[in-house]
């Protein structure tokens, strides 16, 4: 009888969750599997990774203002009404992707390529097509199906373990990170893109220009954006086409700003400070700590908000067992950016390692509220509440940490070692 309730309540679930909807962008009806306000939640899910993964949000809120305006101003002629969010990340790629439900997330890298505001409006609307036209939700129904439906049931329910919601949002949240769009996907996001940039008062020929930019830097240093969204040849021609017959030319369209000329100012201003870090991952991954210690503090003195670079020298300090010195410079980066991931996990680690135990649980237990996907996180909390005599909580800490790593962290033998020593 308990099983045969457990697949009704999956069956009334799956029922509701495959509800009829208008759709926004044609009015028509239509069957969806992932209900919008799930969409939108596992949006926001993957936020803090994808901060985590582009070193973390570019520090200037004048920048990160600028850039908001502009999107919500797109936003506010696209069809769906979902929670848009903006944000600038530190990565220096050319780049810029979308997530379900809304975020939308601009490379520091691609701010410098461009020339104008028409081509960020046009470069933010193309993103706003993907998700108006919920191309992510469409993969995670395809890819994923009813194991959604069981997870979002399961957190319901709490009837699942832990450990499993953990891994399958941990693949979702990949997954999500590294789309890779159709050929028919890109060319609805772009007959969207042309419309709201149009719409929202913006020459849409922008979108022209930065596709020109991509094509030829395809050549010698191709942009990030390439490889997940694919431009043959004739994506601008069909974009060319479809302004030439579609939008007419008005003399109110706008082309640029004063204001996107002196944000750029500012990011170049940044630059050199950006390419120490960048020098130093590179030195840090032929270990070679010392030059990247060296680069570090370059990039610290030519900008003193540049928040991935306090992150990587507490990662150099970590890795010198200067326990303190991390700690230091992870709070500074986290006083900084407190979205993220990174610093937190690394205070957390170094206050483990100094024996501060109960204040590292309180450190990563916040950080687990960012990323509740990454080993190395919950292998310190289970040291940690080893340490304060919690046998439970270090137990089940542990064990998720041996199921989510990948077998390099270096820690896997002592995590097998406190576990034997727990369940005694």
């Amino acid at each position: 009888m308990k099983r045969i309730f457990k697949f009704l309540i999956i069956g009334i679930f799956f029922v509701i969750s495959c509800a009829q909807v208008q759709d926004p962008l044609t009015g028509k009806p239509t069957l969806t599997l992932l209900p919008e306000s799930e969409e939108i939640a596992i949006g926001k899910k993957v936020v803090p990774q994808a901060i985590n993964e582009n070193d973390g949000l570019y520090p200037d809120r004048e920048v990160q203002e600028y850039v908001k305006s502009i999107g919500y101003k797109l936003a506010s002629v696209a069809p769906r009404k979902v929670d848009y969010q903006f944000y600038v990340v530190n990565s220096g790629e050319v780049n810029a992707f979308a997530l379900p439900g809304g975020p939308v997330f601009i490379h520091r890298g691609l701010l410098l390529t461009l020339d104008n505001e028409s081509e960020l409006a046009g470069v933010i609307a193309h993103e706003l097509g993907h998700i108006n036209a919920r191309h992510h939700a469409k993969f995670l129904e395809k890819t994923y199906g009813l194991n959604i439906l069981l997870n979002i049931l399961a957190v319901a329910t709490s009837q699942s373990q832990h450990q499993q919601i953990v891994m399958q949002l941990a693949q979702i949240s990949a997954g999500l990170l590294q789309l890779k769009y159709s050929r028919d996907q890109e060319r609805e996001a772009d007959a969207l893109g042309v419309r709201f940039t149009y719409e929202a008062g913006y020459d849409p020929r922008g979108l022209i220009t930065t596709f020109e930019k991509f094509k030829k830097m395809e050549k010698t240093n191709a942009p990030a954006w390439l490889l997940t969204h694919p431009l043959p040849e004739e994506r601008i021609q069909n974009v060319s086409q479809l302004i030439a017959t579609k939008y007419p030319d008005k003399l109110l369209l706008k082309k640029d700003s004063e204001k996107f000329q002196e944000i750029k100012k500012r990011l170049v201003l940044t630059s050199d400070s950006y390419k120490y870090v960048e020098n130093a991952k590179d030195n840090l991954k032929n270990k070679n700590l010392a030059v990247a210690l060296t680069n570090l503090d370059k990039a610290i003195k030519a900008y003193p908000e540049n928040n991935a670079a306090y992150t990587y020298r507490a990662y150099v300090y970590y890795q010198l067992k200067d326990f303190k010195k991390a700690y230091e410079d992870a709070l500074r980066a986290y006083n900084i950016d407190r979205m993220y991931f990174m610093p937190q996990l690394i205070m957390g680690a170094s206050l483990t390692k100094l024996g501060n135990y109960k204040e590292s649980i309180r450190v990563l237990e916040n950080a687990k509220n960012l990323i509740d996907s990454n080993p190395d996180l919950y292998y310190f909390l289970g040291v940690s509440y080893q340490s304060i005599g919690d046998r439970q909580n270090a137990y089940n800490n542990l064990v998720i940490a041996l199921k989510l790593t990948d077998g390099r962290r270096g820690w896997e033998q002592d995590a097998q070692n406190r576990l034997r020593t727990l369940v005694r």
